[in-house]
């Protein structure tokens, strides 16, 4: 249990406003490349006729590839030494390549085989997600240490994901657009002109965080610069080992991949269940209600989700706060099984305030809880490691997702779905797509419960680590 003791924030360690404002900015891009991406994806599938087994693979290789880069660049930006730091560099330029690479990659011309698309976009979303990771693994290591005080950091993390969420509040949103007839002819076309702008705000935004904020315990600690490549590559795997080896850590990736991974393997399917159950194969209304679905759930997440998370684990401990706000998500999977109703769609709504509280409150915690954890991390190896541990993290969500993206093609496959079928699908396959959009997030919320039960470093603890950490660095 967590103590009931609570400590004040000390003016020191407050970050400034502008800094948690560009840090903030910087949240919503990293939110932007990681939203946009599979809400547009089903263009592949619907738009351009491909497989859906090929579209998972679509989904799910890039990430495999994406997530064995990760840990490197962690590494890699843990170790830099630069008159800019260890993060701004990579931050800057991964941003601008990024947002350049995803505009071209929607630029497909009509009129070729699957397996051209396949291989094109293959070779695309490749470079797209190494950019990526050139951007956010520093970019998510910079907010673990830019305090080390025990509810500021879950200020900032509920600040920044405020933000953030508005990527997420825009991408249900995408299909709608992309099948609007009134500005494009078809989805393909929309999605080329809608990538070009996802593109641009990409590159502009991105750059905001490497100019305005400053890096805080980068030249502290005693760590050594890269050192060439193969005693980089054995200190590398050295370090790998050392980090699956936190307890506290493993628990908290566990229980990420297991809430966010579910919540995006169960919500995979639910453009299929709108157009084909509750629409009779209307894309038009169908797009409607997956972008009213998704904004509530977003505007919910935004005003109550995230600030009530940051508030009410300052009072009880984030480990409490974690078993609440999973909890009212499971109660929204189990309505939205009563929401979809072909007579009445949208009762669907009813479910999304619930639904916003796993996801609206994961990553406010768990950026947070982190933070604590690379406390731990340096008492432990007397270096600062958030490159790596934040690599590691999102390493993890990224597997879930090449899980995930390959699971919705096979599950899709397998409930009997079929793409030419324009306007009705079979009765068992519209049952299983359903079972599939709930119980999936149903049962890995509740595995994550157990998980997190475990967890064991409370605001005491973290408190006694931060001030043995300041002993032995001489403030």
């Amino acid at each position: 249990m967590d103590s009931v003791k609570h400590y004040a924030t000390a003016p020191e360690d407050r970050i400034p406003l502008s800094q948690k404002t560009a840090y903030a900015i910087g949240m919503f891009v990293n939110n932007l490349q990681a939203a946009a991406l599979p809400a547009m994806a089903v263009i592949l599938n619907l738009g351009l006729r491909i497989d859906p087994v090929l579209v998972g693979l679509l989904a799910s290789i890039p990430r495999v590839f994406d997530a064995l880069t990760d840990p490197m660049m962690g590494y890699i930006s843990d170790n830099t030494r630069s008159r800019y730091g260890r993060r701004r560099p990579y931050i800057f330029w991964g941003a601008i390549f990024s947002g350049i690479i995803f505009a071209f990659m929607w630029q497909l011309p009509p009129g070729f085989s699957q397996w051209f698309y396949f291989w094109i976009f293959l070779s695309a979303s490749i470079l797209f997600f190494l950019a990526y990771t050139v951007y956010a693994t520093p970019f998510v290591a910079f907010g673990y240490e830019m305090t080390p005080d025990y509810h500021e950091r879950t200020r900032l993390h509920a600040f920044a994901n405020l933000v953030g969420k508005i990527a997420w509040l825009a991408a249900p949103w995408f299909y709608a657009l992309m099948a609007n007839k009134t500005l494009f002819e078809n989805t393909v076309e929309g999605a080329r002109a809608l990538a070009v702008a996802v593109g641009i705000t990409i590159a502009v935004l991105g750059v905001i965080p490497a100019v305005f904020c400053r890096e805080k315990f980068g030249s502290l600690q005693k760590q050594k610069a890269l050192r060439g490549f193969w005693n980089d590559l054995k200190e590398f795997f050295r370090g790998l080992i050392i980090t699956f080896q936190c307890k506290p850590f493993v628990k908290l990736c566990a229980a990420t991949f297991l809430v966010f991974n579910g919540f995006q393997l169960g919500i995979s399917f639910s453009i299929y269940i709108m157009k084909y159950y509750l629409f009779d194969g209307n894309d038009s209304l169908a797009g409607q209600l997956q972008g009213w679905f998704g904004m509530l759930t977003s505007i919910v997440t935004l005003a109550l989700a995230i600030p009530l998370t940051g508030w009410v684990a300052t009072k009880i401990g984030k480990k409490k706060t974690f078993f609440i706000m999973i909890s009212l998500s499971l109660a929204g999977y189990g309505l939205k099984w009563i929401g979809y109703n072909p007579a009445h769609p949208y009762w669907l709504l009813y479910a999304a305030p619930f639904v916003s509280f796993g996801i609206g409150s994961l990553f406010t915690l768990m950026g947070s809880m982190i933070s604590d954890v690379c406390d731990y991390d340096e008492l432990q190896t007397s270096q600062r490691r958030e490159g790596v541990f934040g690599a590691i993290y999102w390493w993890m969500v990224k597997i879930g997702m090449a899980i995930a993206g390959l699971f919705t093609g096979i599950l899709l496959k397998t409930s009997g779905f079929d793409v030419a079928l324009e306007e009705a699908q079979p009765t068992n396959t519209l049952f299983f797509l359903r079972l599939f959009d709930i119980g999936i997030p149903m049962v890995t919320s509740a595995m994550a419960l157990l998980v997190i039960a475990t967890y064991e470093i409370t605001e005491e603890k973290a408190r006694q680590i931060r001030l043995e950490l300041e002993q032995r660095r001489g403030g």
